[in-house]
């Protein structure tokens, strides 16, 4: 018989004071650019298999949290792009509730960053050019998937699947784009880069954009680059 784990005393060591993340890692005053530069030493890393894996929250009208894994498609300075179908809980709760946070945490480099902002629908054109960019196969399941409806078991599923292949055999003909299927950008009003310390002295810098009317204490707030402020927070 399995002895019950005892999870409260899980750990793991993070880093040590040799390796701590401070003001002056920072490589710009702004958080776009930070992001870059820990997303593509994710990319760099043969230990991190999708750097692009994120957790997605939203919330309905009433408050109500889901929570998911997705994958980002694309950031700029307008914010973070991710694909889904419209008819998704994710997509109910941002017609009711349109706004967000995303997290990527990328484990072996004991990094983390998490993203809060409002969300808006990308155009048809760009993701209808992001759609014709997938693999055929993915743009085969978005047309027969009606994501989060409920559905009588795998083979209905499948059977969809195969006739929708066989419709599209032919690859000169290509797979339309769902009128219910398209791309949102995230667009950021708090960004956080955390860093963990095997002491729990965890580090964290936040970028956020400032309240309207806010009072700024020097001594603790700094003033970044095209509107945005920069705090480090206790862990």
């Amino acid at each position: 018989m399995t002895s019950e784990r005892d999870i409260a005393a899980m750990r793991v060591p993070y880093n040590d004071d040799n390796s701590v993340f401070t003001e002056s890692d920072l490589v710009s005053m702004e958080p776009f650019a930070n992001f870059r530069h820990w997303f593509e030493q994710a990319c760099q890393s043969k230990s991190v298999v999708e750097p692009n894996a994120m957790s997605l929250a939203t919330a309905s009208k009433e408050g109500r949290p889901s929570t998911r894994m997705l994958l980002l498609k694309g950031f700029d300075e307008r914010g973070f792009k991710f694909f889904t179908n419209y008819n998704s809980r994710k997509s109910h709760d941002l017609d009711e509730n349109p706004y967000a946070s995303m997290m990527f945490y990328w484990d072996t480099l004991k990094k983390m960053v998490r993203i809060e902002g409002s969300v808006e629908k990308l155009s048809e054109e760009e993701s209808s050019e992001y759609f014709q960019s997938r693999p055929r196969c993915s743009q085969i399941s978005a047309s027969v998937s009606q994501q989060s409806s409920t559905i009588p078991n795998r083979e209905a599923l499948r059977n969809d699947y195969e006739a929708a292949l066989k419709k599209y055999e032919d690859e000169s003909i290509p797979v339309p784009k769902p009128e219910s299927w398209g791309g949102y950008v995230l667009k950021p009003e708090r960004v956080e880069f955390w860093q963990g310390q095997t002491t729990r002295l965890h580090d964290r810098i936040v970028f956020r954009k400032p309240a309207q009317g806010e009072t700024i204490d020097p001594s603790v707030t700094h003033q970044g680059d095209n509107g945005w402020l920069y705090e480090r927070l206790a862990p």
